[in-house]
């Protein structure tokens, strides 16, 4: 029998489960106010894939971890950049215990420690990857590094974009805790997307990156509110 570790240990996922959804999510719940569209656009969804996000604020990965469905949150492992969260041992503790995370080498292409996140993906751990690299400085997305959509292709793995707005405005880069006033911030998951024959990682990437400026211009005007507040 495979050796299970932190990423796909059941008993540290029990753990993580009492810190993400007992503890985090919680103090997220309670200094935000969460609008989560299209959890049911995952329904069925199982196995190994990929969940990429626009980035601007340290609530990102609480958010999407709290907003998807336990089932698919249980293992999914967060990367995170190496040079800040892997940098002393208290801070990878932490992240570790809280976001399943494994360190990503932030660049060109935005790689994780070789071969690992593969590695994870062939294993069925999800992963959580932020394309953009480091978090936004005015709320607006950037470019997506190709890197996530070079693995779902090489893994062959549906990639589930998710696009959060107002998380900057709650909690903006520099802060190291949200503002008072529980500001409003929506998380709305995307249906799963597979890469098209012959589509190459930029091309992929790209229309990810489209598929999340969609979602975040359209507001949820049209789509079905899952669950608001504190859940």
């Amino acid at each position: 029998m495979a050796r299970r570790d932190q990423f796909d240990s059941r008993a540290l996922a029990s753990v993580r489960f009492v810190a993400q959804r007992g503890l985090l999510k919680s103090v997220v719940w309670s200094w935000t106010d969460v609008d989560i569209v299209g959890r049911s656009r995952v329904r069925g969804l199982s196995g190994a894939f990929i969940v990429v996000a626009n980035h601007s604020s340290h609530l990102d990965a609480p958010l999407i971890m709290g907003a998807l469905p336990r089932p698919l949150a249980r293992y999914l492992a967060s990367g995170a950049a190496a040079d800040y969260f892997f940098d002393v041992k208290w801070r990878t503790w932490l992240t570790a215990l809280f976001f399943n995370a494994f360190p990503v080498d932030r660049g060109l292409g935005q790689r994780s420690r070789p071969g690992m996140s593969k590695g994870l993906l062939e294993r069925g751990v999800p992963l959580l990857i932020f394309p953009e690299g480091s978090r936004s400085r005015t709320g607006e997305m950037g470019a997506f590094k190709p890197g996530a959509a070079a693995l779902a292709i090489a893994c062959e793995v549906p990639v589930v974009p998710i696009a959060l707005t107002g998380a900057n405005v709650a909690m903006p880069r520099g802060r190291s805790w949200p503002v008072a006033g529980r500001k409003p911030v929506r998380v709305e998951i995307g249906a799963p997307l597979r890469a098209k024959p012959g589509e190459s990682p930029e091309e992929f990437s790209t229309r990810l990156h489209a598929e999340i400026s969609r979602m975040r211009a359209d507001g949820g005007a049209s789509a079905s509110v899952i669950g608001k507040g504190r859940r």
